[in-house]
């Protein structure tokens, strides 16, 4: 543990705050192979069945996590000694979500001495071709593979469709610099009726360029958006929406859900992520937490190794 972190403790107070007895998370963990993998969406949350899997995993190689998970922690020394401590964790890719006050000459040399390689951001639509001129640069210097816009929101359906050409042009820039181009939903995408039903997420998904444009599908939110549109199986919805886009879904945040729809650590929640995970495979599997149950590096710490636990 680093800088006298309590995981043990940390964990077990997030279980306490969830109403989830310890020994029988503990037992299913081990039982099932995982972290701890609840099932249901809605009502008490239920120890997911044991069931013996010969077995995927995610490869370390794989995870990353979303550093707006530790924004709290992320100033001055503290995005030193946050990001040393998600090395030690074995974290080797990260998700840049601003650069904390350094330029990205900077950040790359810190996260070069860790080994760490970010290989995915966020940055929103650009607002002038400067603009995206910069943030591709920026990407570029960082090492980065990924580009994906984080946020968008209106009940105009028009702008959507202006969003989704923007994002078409902007993809095709930054491919020509070797980068990928996608987008990140929440979810509203799903919910929101611009008029005879029309979504959101059908505009994105009928407009943008399925050659140029990614999917980078959170997962909390996509079986939120099944909730939020009285579906009968939130997972399976969630499963659909990836297996039905006509882009690529390249990234996951891997965000947990408690059974009264609030953000969770991972492993302590209720989305049975190896039922997604099995349904689709993408290149890579980025933790996150919007509001972390105890401690920012508790959600980091758990969410490797929940990754790396988990069998599906």
């Amino acid at each position: 543990m680093c800088f006298g972190f309590n995981a043990p403790g940390a964990l077990r107070r997030s279980l306490e705050e969830k109403g989830v007895d310890r020994r029988s998370f503990l037992r299913g963990a081990v039982a099932a192979g995982v972290g701890a993998g609840l099932v249901g969406i809605g009502g008490t949350a239920a120890m997911a069945a044991p069931t013996a899997k010969a077995g995927h995993r995610v490869p370390p190689g794989l995870i990353s996590i979303q550093l707006y998970t530790l924004r709290s922690i992320m100033s001055g020394e503290g995005v030193d000694t946050t990001l040393a401590s998600l090395a030690d964790f074995g974290y080797t890719k990260v998700e840049l979500a601003g650069l904390y006050g350094r330029t990205a000459e900077a950040m790359r040399s810190t996260l070069d001495s860790l080994g760490i390689t970010p290989s995915s951001s966020h940055d929103g639509i650009s607002n002038s071709a400067a603009a995206l001129e910069t943030k591709i640069a920026n990407a570029v210097t960082l090492g980065q593979t990924h580009i994906n816009v984080p946020y968008l929101a209106s009940s105009n359906a028009d702008d959507w469709r202006r969003w989704a050409d923007q994002m078409n042009v902007e993809a095709a820039v930054a491919r020509e610099s070797g980068l990928k181009y996608g987008y990140h939903n929440h979810a509203h995408e799903f919910t929101t009726d611009l008029g005879s039903g029309l979504t959101p997420w059908e505009i994105f998904t009928s407009r943008l360029d399925p050659e140029l444009v990614h999917l980078e599908v959170d997962l909390y939110w996509a079986v939120t958006g099944g909730v939020g549109v009285g579906a009968a199986d939130p997972i399976q919805f969630a499963i659909d929406t990836i297996q039905q886009a006509p882009q690529k879904v390249l990234q996951y945040h891997v965000k947990d859900r408690d059974s009264a729809g609030g953000f969770a650590d991972l492993g302590t929640g209720t989305i049975d992520f190896g039922r997604i995970f099995e349904a689709h495979r993408p290149k890579e599997y980025i933790v996150e937490n919007d509001q972390p149950d105890v401690t920012p590096l508790q959600t980091a710490e758990v969410g490797y190794d929940y990754l790396r636990s988990l069998h599906y």
